[in-house]
């Protein structure tokens, strides 16, 4: 009988609810702006090299992130060239590369599974299956049992918090599965349930620590992926491990108020998604840069359409180094912003700079800034957004 479990004892807050009655109406207008800026990041295409590099910078920081919190020293740059495949680091700090891989690893099986057979549900063989792949390679504590493998001694947690009984591990991660299952987060415009399955998961994954070890990295990975299963777009499924590194202190802090408050998780919901919906401005403005990219390009060979002598394609790749740079530049450095412009004026004089420069300034497409700096004119692309009145804290793009 329920009442016979050890945790309704020890661990009264273990109460599998997210009590959304109590939920402000700010709270659910913050849910809603986070599935409709998921929703937004998921419907606007990108060139094959823009999303790749979106999808790659996003799990290189989720990766970092949820690998960080339990104490991993790497860099980001670091992490970055892990995912690339370039990272090498001595034999000493190995383990560090192991444990970030690990997170990389699970991350892109769990995206190849779900385009391949789609959501699979979530049980407790599936949450061993994650802690498996987190912990994968790693050695652990002799008293932290197998990777994958349900606990069955006491842990506590950061010397303070004791995980749930481990005689009542199972049970509860079975509970767990049970309430994520019960929710129909899956279906068509029910993306806030989903946000709301996976901070569900994450919250009763860290208040039970069914596992030895990893069970931080389980949660997050369980998240990423119920959100993925849910129609999130790829780079979206990290932003909470993200916002969680970043606020580490916040984060514990908001975790352990769950079981002093005897089981109110209403507070780390909405820190959650006060920093899930940070994540996806930054992704969107990620985005719009990339798209502004894309127009401005196109722009520029329009104003040469029909223009083909070697002059003109000089120029053109002349505003188009400018535009990539996406800052102004001295005279005296533009030859060697890139390759392929010190190839198109190898050989030719400064005048032939000056020259193509007075062209290019005659066609709208680059303007003089002060100390003898140039700048491409991307900022009259914004004449073609559609008008709106400017918010006096609206930001402008750098004029440097």
């Amino acid at each position: 009988m329920l009442t016979k479990r050890t945790y309704v004892q020890t661990h009264p807050w273990i109460k599998f609810e997210l009590d959304t009655r109590n939920y402000t109406h700010e709270m659910w207008m913050m849910l809603g702006e986070a599935a409709s800026k998921a929703n937004h990041i998921g419907g606007v295409p990108l060139a094959p090299e823009a999303a790749k590099k979106l999808y790659d910078v996003f799990l290189a920081k989720g990766a970092l992130a949820t690998t960080a919190i339990e104490g991993n020293t790497l860099t980001e740059d670091q992490v970055v060239r892990q995912v690339q495949g370039t990272l090498k680091l001595p034999p000493s700090q190995q383990y560090l590369q192991q444990e970030v891989q690990n997170i990389i690893d699970a991350c892109n099986t769990l995206v190849a599974d779900l385009q391949k057979s789609g959501p699979v549900p979530i049980t407790t063989e599936f949450c061993c299956h994650l802690n498996a792949m987190v912990l994968k390679d790693l050695k652990l504590d002799d008293d932290a049992g197998k990777a994958g493998e349900i606990r069955r001694h006491s842990v506590v947690v950061g010397s303070v918090y004791r995980g749930a009984p481990p005689e009542d591990c199972k049970f509860l991660l079975d509970e767990t599965c049970r309430n994520i299952e019960e929710m129909p987060y899956g279906k068509e415009n029910n993306e806030y349930l989903a946000i709301l399955a996976a901070l569900f998961a994450h919250i009763y994954m860290a208040l039970i620590h069914p596992f030895g070890d990893g069970n931080g990295r389980t949660a997050r990975l369980l998240e990423f992926y119920i959100l993925l299963s849910a129609g999130f777009p790829m780079p979206t499924g990290q932003l909470l491990s993200n916002h969680y590194n970043k606020t580490r202190t916040v984060y514990y802090r908001e975790l352990d108020k769950i079981s002093k408050s005897g089981g109110e998780t209403k507070s780390f919901v909405r820190y959650a998604l006060e920093g899930f919906i940070d994540g996806l401005k930054e992704q969107i403005g990620h985005i719009r840069k990339e798209q502004f990219a894309v127009a401005w390009v196109n722009y520029v060979h329009d104003q040469f359409q029909g223009r083909k002598t070697a002059a003109d394609q000089r120029k053109r790749e002349l505003v188009l180094s400018l535009g990539r740079i996406n800052r102004s530049a001295r005279i005296n450095e533009i030859m060697d912003l890139t390759p392929t412009l010190a190839r198109e004026y190898s050989g030719k004089t400064d005048k032939t700079l000056t020259r193509d420069l007075n062209a290019l300034i005659q066609m709208g497409l680059v303007e003089r800034k002060p100390g003898r700096r140039v700048k491409a004119s991307t900022g009259k692309l914004r004449a073609f957004l559609p008008w709106k009145n400017k918010r006096p804290l609206e930001s402008t793009e750098s004029e440097t």
